[in-house]
């Protein structure tokens, strides 16, 4: 990996890891510099189009390491609730671990939906992809594919939920009484 990539991909994570901590809006590029160790003209050399273009970087990344995440759980399970609990579950040990447990993607739409279309985009194809995987997954166990959708974004709702409530009080609890209802929310 050459300097000019170990260089882009500190930014990528103090991104991440910020984003997650404080939010798009509260992140300032100085700060994204700063943690990520980067010298100052680095963020325009490989962001050319700002924070934003960052910000998509990071919703693209984040959404390639869940999906592979997620197409593991559901290959490694007997069915897409097993797969659920088990996705559940990491999330939890992170959030009790304090190890900063949380979506960028779902904190940059939260904030940036309403306000860039770029970001919009590339915040609703990370969602989208996700519960595409979980919506074939259900689809292959019998379930009609508009129903299928229905569930699997009902499913991705309760995660995201859960985990911003986690966050927030600082304890697994919300994601755990997820995980208790997968079968439920997922029933047909």
């Amino acid at each position: 990996m050459s300097k000019g990539d170990v260089t882009r991909e500190r930014m990528l994570e103090s991104a991440t890891r910020l984003f997650m901590a404080q939010g798009y809006a509260a992140t300032g590029l100085k700060q994204i510099i700063e943690e990520g160790d980067a010298p100052r003209g680095s963020l325009y050399f490989h962001f050319p189009g700002g924070k934003e273009e960052l910000a998509v970087a990071v919703v693209e990344r984040h959404a390639e390491h869940f999906t592979l995440q997620l197409t593991g759980a559901l290959h490694e399970s007997k069915d897409v609730a097993s797969a659920a609990r088990r996705m559940i579950a990491g999330l939890a040990e992170l959030v009790e671990a304090g190890a900063g447990a949380g979506c960028p993607v779902g904190a940059v739409a939260f904030e940036m939906a309403e306000r860039s279309d770029t970001l919009k985009e590339a915040t609703q194809a990370a969602f989208g992809a996700w519960m595409g995987l979980i919506a074939a997954a259900l689809v292959d166990e019998g379930a009609s594919k508009k129903d299928a959708q229905r569930r699997a974004r009902v499913l991705l709702c309760a995660i995201e939920g859960a985990l911003v409530l986690s966050r927030s009080a600082g304890d697994a609890g919300p994601l755990r009484d997820v995980s208790s209802m997968v079968t439920a929310l997922l029933g047909g």
